[in-house]
């Protein structure tokens, strides 16, 4: 099976772990630059978001996991 064909497939681990890491990349990239404006260091903006992007790039595909249960 080819790598376009698993992520077409709704059920792939590589689909959920695709969009998880592509959704975390994004909403990471945002919560960093709010941390930036907010506090005013780099230092501490990179700390919160590497913090938020393991935690909850975990969260999310459990969650996208559990969802493939429900038909």
């Amino acid at each position: 099976m080819s790598f376009i064909s698993t992520l077409k497939d709704q059920s792939s681990r590589t689909r959920s772990l695709v969009k998880a890491l592509t959704w975390r990349i994004t909403a990471t990239l945002t919560t960093a630059a709010i941390a930036y404006l907010v506090t005013g260091e780099l230092k501490t903006a990179a700390m919160i978001g590497g913090i938020e992007f393991v935690l909850k790039f975990m969260t999310y595909y459990g969650h996208e996991r559990v969802w493939n249960f429900v038909r």
